[in-house]
């Protein structure tokens, strides 16, 4: 198991690496996060929803996802309250004290889960969640030394010495650790290091004197890998005010922002984050994300503003595209009568296109392929949210799956909606949907291609810089 002194340590990244450090000997291994919070999910092999970092470790692992791997997924709707996802499925949607009081009967499905990959598997490859030094969350702990202790799994502690104080984060976690638990660690991984090695290893010295720690590895900072995000939104390139200007606006709720990778790294491309109290920019294409809790988002676009710029934007022959969550808040009115998503009632959208969405218990989960109605362009993506879209728009289809229409184009050709995510990531797609927005000379970024390169990098800087003897 990979536990971190602190969120964004580098948990997600190391697994992946040794998951390509072992399926490249032949082993078949598998990834496992008992317990994930984000927003940014997929569609497993076998028809649940799992957390993106784990999908992206199944391909580094060269296995095909599986529910398994992230039997518990928590989805945020708002700072105190999320949809508890289990075994792929919607389970409940609770406050956080109430999700605390879960956790003893969620230990069962995760350990259940962990069983069924080590019977299938050669070696399993944990995550765990945050760092094991909030002790606040100790009780009934599922996601790093409680499922830990349980399984009897060996851990390493990743530190990332790039944001500083390395070396105290790792004195403090362990002595945030009862004594099973500091026993349970056995060794330690500096993350993220620049600089000269000669300089860090008299620090290393006395970390492995004072904790009585091996420190198994030294992993460099990486630039540039494509790797799927787990949660926080990635940096944009510099120069994002030049070439054709993509903008998306950040809501406090937005899902699988990762869509946006194969544009934040196109070369012709310039893709702004808009988050709050920013007002819109000039743009020749804005592009309403994904959202958890649509009809809050859609309510902070408004009072942000940026609804009125959109408007605007669309007057002066700008184009728009809606995902998922943006597809809705594009209609006329969002109806959650059961109060799936916050207080049960409706509120009114755009009104750019002819259709209203009513939002239900039941959750549409499903890896799909198909067509643009641009130019016949093939896509591939998945579908994951609540609600259904019913109106006259839906008559303009934006992409035919198997045959059957998905999303709505509009009357003039300038507004593209579709529940599809990730309906850039192909070449192919990418570059006719930048046709379409404006950018006549459009290509496709292989966002699939660059991701294997960068697996294939990371695997490699593992290798070199791990003791991988004593890790095996």
């Amino acid at each position: 198991m990979i536990q971190g002194t602190c969120s964004g340590a580098g948990k997600s990244t190391l697994v992946a690496g040794l998951c390509r450090v072992l399926a490249r000997r032949g082993m078949k291994v598998a990834p496992f996060k008992p317990q994930n919070m984000s927003l940014n999910s997929a569609v497993a092999a076998d028809g649940g929803e799992i957390a993106r970092a784990q999908a992206l470790q199944a391909q580094a692992a060269r296995v095909a996802a599986l529910v398994d791997m992230n039997p518990v997924l928590l989805k945020p709707s708002s700072d105190t309250r999320a949809q508890v996802v289990v075994g792929g499925k919607p389970f409940a949607d609770l406050p956080a004290h109430d999700y605390q009081d879960l956790k003893p009967r969620l230990l069962r499905e995760v350990l259940a889960a962990f069983h069924r990959l080590q019977e299938k598997f050669d070696a399993v490859i944990v995550e765990g969640a945050g760092s094991p030094a909030e002790v606040n969350l100790r009780a009934n702990d599922i996601a790093n030394m409680g499922f830990a202790e349980a399984a009897d799994c060996p851990v390493l502690l990743v530190a990332d010495i790039d944001r500083g104080g390395a070396l105290a984060h790792v004195v403090g976690t362990l002595a945030c650790l009862s004594p099973s638990e500091r026993e349970r660690i056995a060794g330690v991984v500096i993350n993220r290091f620049r600089g000269d090695r000669a300089l860090l290893a008299p620090g290393l010295e006395w970390l492995e004197r004072e904790c009585g720690k091996p420190v198994l590895g030294v992993l460099p900072f990486l630039n540039g890998l494509v790797l799927d995000a787990e949660d926080a939104l990635p940096e944009t390139k510099p120069g994002t005010d030049r070439g054709f200007r993509v903008v998306v606006p950040v809501y406090p709720r937005i899902s699988n922002h990762t869509d946006f990778d194969p544009l934040r790294l196109h070369p012709q491309v310039g893709l702004r984050w808009v988050g709050p109290g920013q007002p819109m920019p000039a743009a020749d294409l804005i592009i309403l994300p994904g959202s958890k809790n649509v009809r809050a988002d859609l309510e902070f676009l408004k009072a942000q503003g940026w609804a009125d710029a959109i408007l605007r934007h669309l007057r002066y022959g700008g184009r728009v595209v809606g995902i998922c969550g943006g597809l809705q808040m594009l209609g006329t009115w969002i109806h959650d009568p059961d109060g799936v998503e916050g207080p049960a009632g409706s509120s009114e959208g755009l009104g750019l296109l002819d259709l209203e969405t009513t939002l239900g218990r039941d959750k549409e989960l499903r890896n799909v392929k198909g067509e643009l109605a641009l130019g016949a362009a093939a896509f591939t993506g998945y579908e994951i949210h609540m609600g259904a879209s019913q109106g006259e728009a839906l008559a303009r289809p934006a992409a035919m799956i198997d045959g059957m229409p998905e999303g709505a184009l509009s009357a003039d050709g300038r507004i593209l909606a579709t529940y599809v995510h990730g309906i850039f990531d192909g070449p192919e797609a990418c570059a006719a949907l930048l046709r379409w927005a404006g950018l006549e000379a459009a290509h496709g970024v292989d966002l699939a291609a660059l991701r294997e390169a960068s697996l294939e990098r990371l695997a490699d800087c593992v290798e070199e810089n791990l003791d991988l003897q004593a890790l095996f």
